[in-house]
Order: structure tokens, then C-alpha cells, then sequence
């Protein structure tokens, strides 16, 4: 794009913008102001703010976070948040009678993020935003009601990227090598840029309508979910793509029984395709790629969660999905609901037959997770460990556990400070994609099979070319640890990690040689969060130093000396939150 055009396209948005938002502040002048139903999984500030209370023991200890979004109606009745604003009721909130609101009505929390990426696509866990490069925004806001048993929520997401191209995967592999590249492209739905214009997409975003009753509720949604106790990253699903519609059937909170307490979700949902070729180089999709389905891909999963009642603080669960193309799948029960099937594919039956799932062309993917609340020691501990293949047999899973594996680790620890309501935070995760050793053992050579979220006749555990899980890239590993200090709903920190990028592919493609190395990725970032009055921003600065980058060679690179060539960008993005209630 020339220079002329590009700023052009800023201004115009920009101009867009002042008029929207002149709009909305008038319309907020007009309105009385009130609470929302539930915190959008992933969402800034508010889910880990909620969170660190919990570990503070000022939240109910069996609230497992392995099943979100979470509902805010359970949280605000048990009075947890009075001492913030954006929690407070009565006064403030106005809209909601304590634990007695048969019926209401409010307004949710504007919110607008802004992002941006200097010379190429970094960060994830941003919903329906986009890998990009240049200027990206995001809004959303809108309204929830209640009439006894009939909950709506209404909460569209406007996308808006610049989507400039950038120096991606490049043109001066041999043919051995871009076939090894194109092998994760071909069995997955990821494209390096979409599009070649600026990107403009508007969806129902985290909209909802359902009944409840109890601890229950079904009904119909788009909203994110996250399955797991993650922080940074969940195996199957996290907010790193957009919502999906899905028919839901989900606790709405611990369900208690004799036995401890129950979470879980059972959902029918709807995936699309990107409809966009992997890599910005036509030739090599003309000669490599694959073309994609256009047929839409059926969804069925659950999740559930508990939490013994002999062992307070310990959560144990697990996930399980599969999809399909809906021209495969039939009007069976078995196609409607495989999340009963069977786990293993042979001799379970009196007949010896085994489960063809393959027949079917059904991608399934399972985890397991823990998560253990220390609240003596202000601290959590949690995990997820999952598999995308089945196993032929319980035996074979027992002697092979880590064929087609993936895991994350992580935990989190306040320390108290001699000043009130200040803490230092000091959280970590790693999650690892990249196949195991099992690749020498099951595969000849280093070839391997397919990654985490791929599947060689379904293509990609996706919606519109985002990974519903993890988003840092086919196959690739990331460290992360943060430090900061907390007050209240403020945070000062800095955030260090390293992301290694497509190992899968490293090793398939460039593995037996010594010249080009792992692409790696070190960044170091800075956090503020920050609130002023009905205002909340959340903001994030981080300077990333992408070493091998593409697995280039740098010009002064010899055959005797190799060098990799590095990349320096930064990747910027700020939250802007308008908390709504009554003065």
C-alpha cells in the first residue's frame, strides 16, 4: 500500500471513530447506568482481578475457573467486590436488587482495544482480532436483561485492521522444504495474513439467550468460552478466536453435591473456514497448498470440572471435542453426540470391532486438568495435558502417552506488601505443542505427524482461520512470567517471554542441517493498568527480538560462519474500559 493511501485510510478511520464515540458519550449521558451478567472469558483485568481475590480467600473456594466465562451475578450477590467501584450495588449500580433480582435490566461495560504491530503479526488471546500488522481495533458494548428465568445478553464486536503485508514465510526454500511447510498448512486452516486489504468484520461478538434454573441454564450463545485453568493459553478452547454459535447446556455455578462440588458445559456448535490461501506467495499456494473446504464444521463438546469435597482447593476435569464437516456427518446419534463414544478405537466391543472414527472423517482432541488453591499461601498451582489422536487400545495409550500430546503448566503467588490492598503478583505458564520424541519412535526419520489443532481430514481446530486453543502457531512452545504490583485494580509490571515458532516444521523441514536455526522469539514488555474513576485501562508495551526470524540467514552469513537473521518489532495494545453505573 503507498504512503498516500495509507494515511488516508487512518485518517478516514479515525474521523470514524471521533463520530462514534461522540455518539456513544451522548448517549451515556442520557441513560441510567447499570451491571452486566457475565465477564467475557479472557477479559481484561476483571477475570484475573476476580481470580486473585480468590486466592486471597475473599471469593468462594469452589469456583474452579476451569469453565468461563464467568457469571458475575454469583460473584456481585456474594459482596466480594465492595471495595470497587465497578463492583459496588445498590448506589452505584442501581439496576440489580441483591440476591432477590427476579427481573432487571443494564448496560454493559464499553470496552476498546487498540493494537498495534510494527513489522510483523505478534500476540493472541484477542477474540476476533486478527494476526495483523499496522493499526488494529476492536469494540464492543451493549445491554443485559433478566425476566425471571430468561437471561439475554446482547454484546456485538466491531473488528477494524489495517492488515498491511509483511516480510512472511519466504520464497527461497527448495521444493523439499516448502513441502514440509506446506504439510501443517494443508492439514490446518491458518493463514499468514488475511486478506490483501484492510480487514472489517462485525459479529454478535459475546451475545447470548438462555433460561436457567438453579444452578443451570441452556440455551443458545456466541459468546467465548475457556475450558481449563489456563491464564495465558488453554488447550482447547481460550478467547484467541472469535465466538462461535453454539447451543449450550452449563452450569452457572458449583453445582454442590454430597460427593464435592460440579461445574461443566456441553455444547453443539457451528466453525466456519477462513476462505483465504496459507502464505502471501501465490506461487507456492498454486503449487503446494491444498484449497480448503468451504463446508462449515459441525462441533460437539464438554467439559467438566470438580472439586472433591474431601480435598478443598483441589479442581480436577477434563475436555473432550470432535468435529466434522457437515457433509459428512450423518443424522445419527453417533455423529450428533461422538463426545460419548468410546476413547479408545478397538476392543471394547463383544464383537472385536473398533470405532472407525477415521471412516467418519472426525477430528477429535481430549485434555485433562488440575488446578490446586492454596489460599494459606496466596498462591495456585494448575495444569492441562491433552491428546489429539486415539488410542488403539488402553494398552497402547499406557505405553505411548505422549503420542500427539500437548500440555501447559503454570501457577500464580501473591505476596503481601505492609500497605493496604498491595501485592506483589508473580505468575508463570509454559505451554508446549511441539511434538514429542515419539515422532523418532512411531514415524520414520524426522518426519512426524500432524501438530496439536491439525488433522489431515479436518482441517484445523479453527474458526475463521483462528485456533479456538492456543494461538501462537502450529507447533510452536512459549514461556511466559510475569511480575507486578497490584493495587487494587491497578498493576505495574513487566512480562518476559520466550515463544519458539513452528518446531514442528523446523524439524520436518530444516532438522538434519546445523546452518539454519530455531526461530525464537524473546521479548520484554511492561504492564500498566490503571483506573480513574468510571475508566479502566489496560495497557500493554513489548519489544520482541525475533532471532532467526523466518529462518533466515543474515547477508553476512558464510557457509563456514552461519548467522541468523533478527527481526525487531514491538506490539503495543491498550484496553480502554467506560464502567457504566448511577453517580
Amino acid at each position: 500500500m503507498r504512503r498516500a493511501d495509507n494515511e488516508k485510510v487512518i485518517m478516514n478511520y479515525m474521523v470514524n471513530q471521533r463520530r462514534f464515540y461522540l455518539g456513544a458519550l451522548l448517549y451515556l449521558v442520557l441513560i441510567n447506568l447499570g451491571w452486566g451478567q457475565t465477564t467475557p472469558a479472557g477479559s481484561p483485568v476483571f477475570e484475573e482481578a476476580i481470580r486473585r481475590k480468590q486466592l486471597l480467600g475473599e471469593l468462594d473456594s469452589t469456583v474452579s475457573f476451569n469453565i468461563r466465562p464467568i457469571q458475575l451475578r454469583f460473584l456481585y450477590n456474594q459482596e466480594v467486590y465492595a471495595d470497587y467501584q465497578y463492583f459496588e450495588g445498590g448506589d452505584k449500580l442501581g439496576a440489580i436488587e441483591r440476591k432477590t433480582d427476579k427481573k432487571y435490566f443494564s448496560y454493559l461495560p464499553l470496552r476498546n482495544t487498540l493494537a498495534y504491530n510494527s513489522v510483523r503479526p505478534y500476540g493472541w488471546g484477542d477474540g476476533p482480532m486478527i494476526p495483523n500488522v499496522g493499526f488494529q481495533n476492536k469494540f464492543s458494548g451493549g445491554v443485559a436483561a433478566k425476566f425471571h428465568f430468561i437471561n439475554i445478553q446482547l454484546m456485538p464486536e466491531w473488528v477494524w485492521a489495517q492488515n498491511n503485508d509483511f516480510d512472511g514465510y519466504p520464497n527461497n526454500f527448495s521444493n523439499s522444504v516448502n513441502k514440509a511447510r506446506y504439510w501443517f498448512w494443508n492439514y490446518g486452516d491458518h493463514p499468514e495474513r488475511f486478506g490483501e486489504k484492510s480487514y472489517n468484520r462485525l459479529g454478535w461478538g459475546q451475545s447470548k439467550i438462555t433460561l436457567g434454573y438453579g444452578a443451570f441454564e441452556i440455551g443458545a450463545s456466541t459468546e467465548n468460552i475457556w475450558w481449563g485453568p489456563g491464564q495465558f493459553n488453554a488447550l482447547i478452547f481460550s478467547n484467541n478466536a472469535p465466538g462461535f454459535p453454539h447451543l449450550t447446556l452449563n452450569t452457572t455455578r458449583p453445582a454442590k453435591t454430597f460427593l464435592g462440588s460440579f461445574e461443566g458445559q456441553l455444547i453443539m456448535g457451528r466453525l466456519e473456514p477462513s476462505g483465504h490461501a496459507p502464505s502471501q506467495l501465490k506461487a507456492l499456494n498454486d503449487q503446494f497448498f491444498r484449497p480448503l473446504s468451504d463446508d462449515w464444521r459441525y462441533l460437539n463438546g464438554i467439559s467438566v470440572s470438580y472439586q472433591p469435597k474431601w480435598v478443598p482447593g483441589l479442581f480436577l476435569g477434563f475436555n473432550r471435542t470432535f468435529q466434522q464437516y457437515s457433509e459428512d456427518k450423518s443424522d445419527s446419534f453417533e455423529d450428533w453426540f461422538p463426545i460419548f463414544e468410546v476413547f479408545t478405537k478397538s476392543g471394547l466391543f463383544e464383537d472385536g470391532n473398533s470405532v472407525d472414527y477415521d471412516s467418519r472423517a472426525q477430528d477429535q482432541q481430549v485434555s485433562v486438568f488440575g488446578r490446586y488453591l492454596i489460599t494459606k499461601a496466596n498462591a495456585e498451582i494448575y495444569f492441562e495435558y491433552g491428546r489429539r489422536d486415539h488410542a488403539y487400545t488402553d494398552r497402547e495409550f499406557v505405553l505411548n502417552p505422549e503420542h500427539a500430546r500437548a500440555y501447559l503448566l503454570g501457577f500464580n503467588k501473591l505476596f503481601e506488601l505492609p500497605y493496604p490492598n498491595k501485592y506483589v503478583q508473580i505468575r508463570a505458564e509454559m505451554t508446549q505443542q511441539q511434538e514429542s520424541v515419539n515422532r523418532y519412535i512411531r514415524y520414520g526419520g524426522l518426519d512426524g505427524g500432524t501438530s496439536w489443532g491439525t488433522h489431515y481430514q479436518v482441517r484445523g481446530f479453527t474458526h475463521y482461520g483462528q485456533p479456538l486453543g492456543v494461538g501462537i502457531g502450529t507447533g510452536s512452545n512459549v514461556q511466559t512470567i510475569e511480575v507486578s504490583l497490584i493495587d487494587k485494580l491497578n498493576k505495574y509490571g513487566i512480562v518476559l517471554e520466550r515463544l519458539a515458532n513452528h518446531q514442528d516444521f523446523y524439524y520436518r523441514g530444516l532438522g538434519q542441517q546445523e546452518e539454519r536455526q530455531p526461530w525464537v522469539d524473546l521479548s520484554l514488555g511492561f504492564l500498566f493498568d490503571y483506573q480513574w474513576d468510571r475508566f479502566l485501562l489496560s495497557s500493554c508495551l513489548q519489544m520482541i527480538n525475533g532471532l532467526n526470524y523466518q529462518w533466515q540467514l543474515d547477508p553476512a552469513s558464510t557457509e563456514e560462519f552461519p548467522v541468523g537473521k533478527d527481526k525487531f518489532s514491538v506490539f503495543a495494545q491498550a484496553h480502554l474500559i467506560y464502567l457504566i453505573g448511577k453517580k
